[in-house]
């Protein structure tokens, strides 16, 4: 009997399946309009109606509400960025347990950091899709170009909600892991329970003053902070970015050693054939 060929190993054998992981997830996506137009559909819908009422804002105040649709619209676009992204990693996942498939896949050469690098980028390729397109929308229907509001410095308020949404996500994933598919609405409530404390559509310092620690414990109020100071001061604000991207490596790292465990305690378990409720 011949000996077992070796398994490949190296860079080059990782990239290999994590761009295996990536194009399954694509061909998933794309193989239903409906999954699609879904990711544009609630931005859109967003950017539609906070549109409207910045419309009314700017006809009836003054001072800074007459940037309300700079600001506002800015704000929308960001946050669906930070919610997109959680939602692409953790749905992605999600969909394996549904197709009853992380046995499969955990018994496979695949490793879990491959894993996570794949769930982040097909996160990234459905943010691009939905974000951007309520943001080229957004121009015909209230000739807002977020580009030439926010400038170069889109890319890093971009990127700084969309690793947080990154982090968030894993922990999300690891959470419906070990509770089962019952606990799949924390991909929505954990979302929605940062957002008062996230200084989406306001400052930091009209909440009270411990919701205000919570909230410069998260990277997306420093980032709303810094889309506030470009939009209203005209200024680049380096030190909010700063804490941003150094809170977004703080919650990654511990979305990642989370993650680590709670795979590790479900494969003990036995939990990988027996996804439900």
């Amino acid at each position: 009997m011949s000996p077992r060929p070796a398994e490949p190993r190296g860079v080059r054998a990782s990239a290999g399946r994590i761009a295996a992981m990536v194009l399954r997830h694509w061909y998933l996506l794309t193989s239903s309009w409906p999954r699609v137009l879904e990711l544009v559909y609630w931005p859109t819908v967003q950017v539609t109606l906070w549109g409207f009422i910045t419309l009314y804002l700017a006809e009836t105040g003054g001072g800074p509400l007459r940037q309300a649709a700079a600001l506002f619209l800015s704000a929308v676009l960001l946050w669906d960025t930070f919610f997109r992204s959680q939602l692409g990693v953790s749905l992605a996942f999600m969909e394996e347990m549904w197709a009853r498939n992380l046995g499969h896949l955990f018994t496979s050469p695949l490793r879990p950091f491959e894993l996570v690098l794949s769930l982040f980028a097909m996160s990234l390729v459905r943010t691009l899709i939905g974000v951007g397109g309520a943001a080229v929308l957004a121009v015909p229907i209230h000739g807002f170009d977020v580009t030439a509001v926010l400038g170069p410095a889109l890319v890093l308020l971009f990127a700084g909600n969309l690793l947080f949404g990154w982090a968030l996500g894993l922990v999300v994933a690891a959470l419906v892991l070990r509770l089962g598919l019952g606990a799949e609405g924390l991909a929505w409530a954990l979302v929605f329970l940062i957002q008062p404390v996230a200084a989406v559509f306001y400052p930091l310092e009209v909440l009270p003053g411990v919701l205000q620690a919570i909230g410069r414990a998260l990277p997306p109020a420093h980032v709303f902070e810094g889309m506030r100071a470009l939009v209203l001061e005209g200024r680049l604000a380096v030190d909010e970015l700063a804490a941003a991207f150094a809170l977004d490596l703080l919650w990654l790292a511990v979305a990642g050693v989370v993650f680590a465990r709670l795979v590790e305690s479900a494969r003990r378990r036995g939990l990988f054939l027996q996804v439900g409720e």
